[in-house]
């Protein structure tokens, strides 16, 4: 099965840039579309930035112009660069894998656990 592991979050001060990293792992699979999802506190979690399989990207509103999704198909990753980074980024972000399974060619979706980014003031 598929497994996908974030890492890049940590502190940074408001201004400030980071990039986050998810790879994904496992059995015989094809990766289609991916995306960051992210959760604060209190709030539900929200779509941040998505990239099909083409390279075609989304952005949520809040991020536009500041946040850059991409993907390695090869290394089958994607990033999410952040630059000037708010108080109101900080969040759990999520990596999230809609993939193939090559056994029956079914499509799923898949979870990472989370990366904390926290943005100071």
């Amino acid at each position: 099965q598929v497994h996908l592991v974030e890492s890049g979050g940590g502190l940074v001060q408001a201004g400030g840039s980071l990039r986050l990293s998810c790879a994904a792992s496992g059995t015989m699979f094809s990766i289609n579309s991916m995306a960051w999802y992210r959760q604060a506190p209190g709030k539900q979690r929200e779509l941040v930035a998505g990239i099909s399989s083409g390279g075609l990207t989304n952005y949520a509103d809040s991020v536009k112009g500041r946040f850059i999704i991409s993907r390695d198909n090869a290394k089958k990753m994607v990033y999410l660069q952040m630059n000037s980074l708010k108080p109101e980024d900080a969040a759990v972000y999520y990596c999230h894998v809609v993939a193939t399974r090559h056994v029956d060619m079914g499509a799923k979706t898949y979870w990472g656990q989370g990366t904390q980014v926290t943005v100071s003031s």
